[in-house]
């Protein structure tokens, strides 16, 4: 046997055994097939009672967000507030506190007043879509309730916002 035949004879061998790997059948699953259950979307709160707080901030949205020492409401917000409205009109025995926050940066009272415009600017829009004045109180916490602590412009920009909260008529 010549050295070439040996090489092709290898190589040969080789490619049998290459090919004859790759075509292997794979196992049959002999399972039933699952039957496929519709899932809820995940904000669908399939277990949130209707009307609840929950329901609010789950299903509605409860938070608007705003510029650096401003209190106007943003366009990208004023969705989350129309659903808020919608929301109060279906249930009309509920009260809400919208509360406003503020970043770390300014004083305390600096911030508590500028909470507040945040609070009533949030208010006011709500009204103007046809919800009652007199169903939504206002608070201010400055920046004593921040939801991130770090100093950095992300985590104030999570701080800088307007919070609706359901305090009383809502099913539990």
């Amino acid at each position: 046997m010549t050295k070439f035949s040996y090489v092709m004879g290898l190589a040969g061998l080789s490619a049998a055994l290459f090919l004859g790997a790759c075509s292997t059948p794979k196992p049959v699953d002999t399972a039933p097939p699952m039957a496929s259950t519709p899932s809820a979307p995940p904000s669908s709160g399939s277990n949130i009672v209707p009307g609840s707080a929950e329901d609010l901030r789950v299903n509605v949205g409860d938070t608007v967000h705003f510029a650096y020492n401003e209190y106007n409401i943003e366009d990208s917000d004023r969705a989350t507030l129309q659903r808020q409205a919608t929301w109060l009109q279906k249930y009309p025995s509920i009260r809400v506190t919208v509360e406003g926050d503020c970043d770390e940066r300014g004083t305390r009272e600096y911030n508590l007043a500028l909470g507040a415009r945040r609070a009533n600017a949030v208010k006011e829009y709500l009204v103007s879509l046809g919800v009652s004045a007199a169903r939504i109180d206002t608070i201010s916490y400055g920046k004593e309730h921040p939801i991130c602590t770090e100093s950095t412009e992300d985590c104030w920009a999570q701080n800088r916002r307007g919070v609706t909260s359901v305090v009383s008529g809502g099913n539990s």
